[in-house]
């Protein structure tokens, strides 16, 4: 299954990047530097922007997404990619007009240091599930190249996080992150294609996944009673219900703006008019490559079936079809599909570029959060007990922060090894504009309208009923439920004419 030439292109595609990402960093000297650069053009803009977003959720979860609920999968990346549309025409200017390094900052200027350490810590958890999912996502890769357990695997993508951003920070996100776009965008548009050859276009793909649901057990299990249910389902752009779906996308464009590692993409840009343009053009590359992972997830579906599938339909007395493969999970569909069915050089080029992009992914998110952590968390800490300068450069800690996040993360991983990738995405980033995008939004564009108290209240109440929703499968996404009660809280007020309240 896995050859030498299929490790030798990993490899090779792994340095090429790392080597471009180390170089870009060597011109890092200071905290500022390493966070936000300052000089990035329109490419290295959506270099870092894609290096982040088309991570393991993009790609891997939109494949796995697809294998069990069709076309819909697609959503994940059409947000993504309005997101980054939105945060580049709407919000880019206002950004680096603020003076801010972080978003929270931008916050705090307005409603005080509360609202800036609620927030951090909401914040926090939010980008921190994201990161989890990344370490699964590699974990996934890792696992199918080289057959090894889950906890190694993991064990070596969060050591692979670090050592892609440490010694470089923004700049080598930006940097790495356009060998990135060429790698992934072709690589995709290379998958895609060879999908729609072998499996003979979409009529096709619906023949295979009729063929695979003939089984009476295996339907069963995934909540399909005939054909009929089987075409609404994988054909459906709201195969989970129009407002699910709608939801996540909901998600994943306003987590998009609210999310301190793609602001550091806009920060670093040399002028206003870069960081604009560098966020259009990730738009546009973003669906694309989720329309690619999407067309991978429906010709596994057709011709794969998983482990657990196999034990029930053996329990059931049923024998698995000629010609159906099987495979451990259906987060291992896309590398699957890359080592069974395409020629191993290219197959190694194409793993190695999205092992390396998940890893930058999540490098880019575990840089985010830690400038989160030592700039707003602990700067605010210091501020409060009057506590002196640390004996360690912000740069240091900076850097030793993702170290221990990243060690969080892997922790958590392989606990919750069995869980959705793309759920997992929806959640972080609906966590996200929830804690802070009504506060952000109305600091930067309505100052001194809203009572400081009732914006910091709205933040934890928002992310609780949130989760409150999710955890109880109330109807719809629970994003609409945390944003609704967040602006409710805010809007509870009598109209403030003046200077804000404190």
């Amino acid at each position: 299954m896995v050859s030498i030439v299929h490790i030798i292109g990993v490899v090779l595609t792994v340095i090429l990047i790392v080597t471009v990402s180390w170089l870009s960093g060597r011109h890092v000297k200071d905290a500022q530097s390493f966070t936000t650069g300052g000089t990035s053009g329109s490419w290295m803009v959506c270099g870092a922007l894609l290096g982040t977003l088309a991570g393991g959720q993009s790609t891997i979860g939109t494949a796995q997404l697809a294998f069990y609920y069709g076309v819909s999968a697609w959503w994940f990346t059409i947000g993504a990619g309005l997101g980054s549309l939105i945060l580049g025409l709407c919000y880019a200017g206002t950004l680096r007009r603020s003076g801010c390094t972080t978003l929270l900052e931008v916050v705090s200027r307005e409603y005080g240091h509360k609202a800036e350490t609620i927030g951090s810590i909401l914040f926090l958890v939010g980008i921190f599930i994201s990161i989890v999912s990344q370490v699964l996502s590699s974990s996934a890769m890792i696992t199918s190249l080289l057959g090894i357990h889950l906890v190694w695997a993991a064990v070596a993508s969060a050591v692979l996080i670090m050592l892609l951003v440490l010694f470089g920070g923004i700049r080598s996100a930006g940097a790495g992150g356009i060998v990135k776009l060429i790698l992934l965008y072709v690589s995709s548009l290379v998958a895609g294609v060879v999908v729609w050859r072998i499996a003979g276009g979409f009529a096709g793909l619906r023949d295979g996944i009729d063929s695979i649901y003939q089984s009476p057990t295996l339907a069963s299990h995934n909540g399909l009673s005939d054909v009929a249910s089987v075409h609404e389902r994988y054909g459906s752009p709201f195969a989970r219900g129009f407002f699910k779906d709608m939801g996540g996308c909901l998600s994943l464009v306003l987590g998009v703006v609210s999310t301190q590692t793609y602001a550091q993409c806009i920060w670093s840009a040399a002028s206003t008019r870069k960081a604009r343009r560098g966020a259009v053009l990730c738009s546009l590359f973003m669906p694309i490559i989720g329309a690619a992972c999407t067309l991978v997830g429906l010709y596994m579906r057709g011709h794969y079936i998983t482990a657990d599938e196999l034990a029930m339909m053996k329990q059931c007395g049923e024998t698995i079809p000629t010609g159906i493969g099987v495979m451990d999970s259906s987060a291992l569909a896309f590398p699957v599909f890359v080592l069974e069915h395409l020629p191993a050089w290219l197959g190694g080029l194409l793993l190695g570029t999205m092992l390396i992009n998940i890893l930058g992914c999540g490098s880019g998110l575990s840089l985010g959060a830690s400038t989160i952590l030592v700039r707003d968390v602990y700067g605010n800490l210091k501020r409060r007990l009057g506590m002196g300068d640390s004996p360690l450069s912000p740069l240091t800690q900076t850097r030793l922060s993702i170290v221990g996040i990243l060690v969080m993360a892997f922790l958590v991983a392989i606990t919750f090894s069995g869980t959705f990738i793309n759920d997992l995405g929806f959640l972080s980033l609906g966590l996200r504009a929830v804690a802070i995008l009504f506060p952000l939004s109305f600091a930067l564009w309505m100052p001194g309208r809203f009572k400081a108290s009732r914006v910091l209240l709205s933040m934890p109440v928002g992310v609780a009923a949130m989760l409150v929703a999710k955890f109880t499968s109330l109807p719809g996404d629970a994003v609409y439920y945390g944003l609704g009660a967040s602006l409710l809280i805010i809007l509870s007020q009598d109209w403030a004419t003046g200077k804000r309240a404190a």
